[in-house]
């Protein structure tokens, strides 16, 4: 849930805090109180587009902060996200958030306490909160935000076959699509492949190994300067093995190390640090003795070889002619290598490779039908459950007459997606499927069911939203719900349903409302006032909490715009009452 929400300087509001609960939340004021720069805060604050002109001049920025208590999964989807992201919850399991957009229009985000991209803000936004406002009603309105609804609904084994389908429709696509470019432009495949093989010829024919251009410079070096290193090397071996005559009678190294060695434990007995000294004579003896050796199989190793280094001159000029032409090294050259045969797979139009490839695009072609099919079943059958438990919820809302049908129904071909024969018909076919979905209303009985946009009226598109969210609400999604005065174009009882199944979504879910409507405040756990202060040059706004008899003259405000009235305070503290009655029921 959303604990606390700041908001500074932001349209009329200049600093506030709402402190939030867990429950449903009201928030209610007079008209141009600043009640919709809560939600466009709430916006802002998960990642919502900004717009510099509702930020205030004096500071000259707009800032939303928020605080986070998730449980579980959510909490865990969430968390993980944020440590990806370098951010971390506090150690009391908070997630803090927070963004800043300035009057010139830029903005920064902060998650976790780190600076994060708008977009993780989005992320974040997308487990946690739902807004639905007006503009939410509109959408519902578009066939594809009805299909996505009934998808939503239909549960996680039918989200798995649209997957499916999705996957096995761009797969099909890819294939379809690569066939054609294949046949479309064969003739510059053709020339690009040609160039390719004399390429690869060329340095298949020299065989470069991985690092060989160093280790054969390296080997130059050592062939042609052979008597430099011989002489270097032998005298570097008689000073170790036999002193600079090397005659018999002269110790080397090791004998002179050894002698000294011996002499020093002698007299290690007296004093200890001698004893440290021999060891580490002895130490230096056996590295001597090592050296020595590798000298000798140097010595024997080393010869001034001219065929050899003709071999390693005429090789260089090979390395170096292809790298003058495909890369800066021979490693380079390797790899333009590979790439070049992944290319040529690619460019192939052989007659085999297009038989192949049009073999594998019917067989995908079938798969995507196939599933298809299956995802218009459940479609069908997740439609008819859908319409029923929106048609209950809008009988509470007192809407008793109205029925929901939604008609799952093929998508005509013709179009400009491809069409496959999908459970017999001829159907236009698209990554979500061959279907659309249409919602429609049936306001009574006897009257044609007709589509959301046509036979829905301002008020009855509210109640069929919030009826659509509450259905919802039994099958998961984000733990806070925000709704921003659904309830326009609605009085009287139907005000008192909606309200009632607002306090109905609260059981389970952190509710944010924005309403004018006193029928849905009363059912609120925690009723929050905006209002507007115009004693200064600036018009502003604050929010505060209101309880018992402040609550009950809000009321009476919003009841008859009188909240000093005995008799608006009554009728509100009865509203008050018969709202607390139902929430224990």
């Amino acid at each position: 849930m959303l604990e606390e929400l700041r908001i500074t300087g932001l349209g009329v509001i200049e600093d506030t805090t709402l402190p939030l609960t867990s429950g449903m939340n009201v928030i209610t004021g007079e008209t141009g109180a600043g009640k919709t720069m809560v939600v466009t805060g709430l916006g802002l604050l998960f990642g919502g587009r900004a717009d510099a002109g509702r930020v205030r001049a004096t500071p000259g920025r707009a800032l939303v902060e928020g605080r986070l208590r998730l449980t579980g999964r959510v909490a865990e989807t969430v968390h993980a996200r944020i440590s990806d992201a370098g951010g971390e919850p506090d150690e009391d399991g908070a997630v803090l958030l927070s963004r800043t957009v300035t009057v010139e229009g830029r903005s920064r985000a902060h998650l976790g306490g780190r600076g994060m991209p708008v977009a993780m803000l989005g992320e974040v936004g997308e487990q946690v909160v739902a807004v639905h406002g007006q503009s939410d009603q509109l959408r519902l309105l578009r066939p594809v935000e009805q299909r996505a609804a009934l998808d939503r609904f239909a549960g996680p084994e039918h989200e798995k076959l649209l997957d499916a389908v999705r996957e096995a429709y761009t797969q099909w696509r890819r294939v379809v699509d690569d066939l054609a470019d294949r046949r479309r432009n064969a003739r510059e495949r053709h020339q690009e492949a040609d160039l390719l093989r004399l390429g690869l010829d060329e340095i298949t024919r020299v065989d470069p190994q991985p690092g060989e251009d160093d280790e054969l410079k390296i080997e130059a070096q050592r062939l042609e300067h052979a008597e430099g290193l011989r002489t270097a090397a032998q005298l570097a071996h008689q000073c170790v093995a036999g002193g600079l005559e090397a005659t018999d009678d002269t110790p080397d190294a090791s004998t002179l190390l050894g002698t000294a060695r011996r002499t020093l434990e002698a007299q290690a007995g007296t004093d200890p640090v001698l004893g440290e000294l021999a060891a580490r004579l002895e130490e230096a003896a056996t590295l001597v003795a090592d050296v020595s050796v590798e000298l000798s199989t140097y010595l024997a190793g080393l010869d001034a070889d001219p065929a050899r280094l003709q071999t390693i001159y005429e090789r260089r000029a090979a390395l170096r002619a292809l790298t003058r032409k495909y890369a800066d090294d021979v490693d380079g050259v390797i790899a333009w290598a590979e790439r070049a045969r992944t290319r040529l797979s690619e460019l192939d139009t052989s007659d085999e490779l297009l038989d192949e490839l049009d073999r594998e695009a019917s067989r995908l072609a079938g798969e995507v039908a196939e599933l298809a099919g299956r995802l218009s079943l459940s479609r069908q059958e997740a439609a008819g459950r859908f319409a029923e438990q929106v048609t209950v919820e809008l009988a509470g809302l007192a809407m008793p007459h109205a029925r929901i049908e939604v008609a799952v129904l093929p998508r005509p071909a013709g179009r400009a997606e491809p069409t496959l024969p999908v459970n017999g018909v001829e159907v236009g076919v698209g990554p979500d499927g061959g279907d659309e979905v249409e919602l429609r209303l049936l306001a009574h009985p006897g009257a044609p069911a007709l589509p959301l946009q046509r036979g829905a009226s301002g008020g009855e598109l509210s109640r069929v939203m919030l009826a659509i969210e509450v259905v919802f609400a039994g099958s998961g999604g984000p733990p806070t719900l925000v709704f921003d005065e659904v309830d326009a174009g609605v009085g009287g009882q139907a005000a008192v349903e909606i309200g009632r199944r607002l306090a109905r979504l609260a059981r389970s879910h952190q509710v944010l409302v924005v309403t004018h409507l006193p029928q849905v405040a009363a059912f609120a756990d925690r009723h929050l006032v905006v209002a507007k202060d115009t004693g200064g040059a600036v018009t502003t706004s604050g929010v505060r909490v209101v309880e018992d008899t402040e609550r009950a003259r809000e009321l009476a405000r919003m009841l008859a715009g009188l909240p000093d009235s005995d008799l608006g305070i009554a009728h509100a503290e009865e509203l008050l009452a018969v709202a607390a009655r139902e929430r224990r029921s």
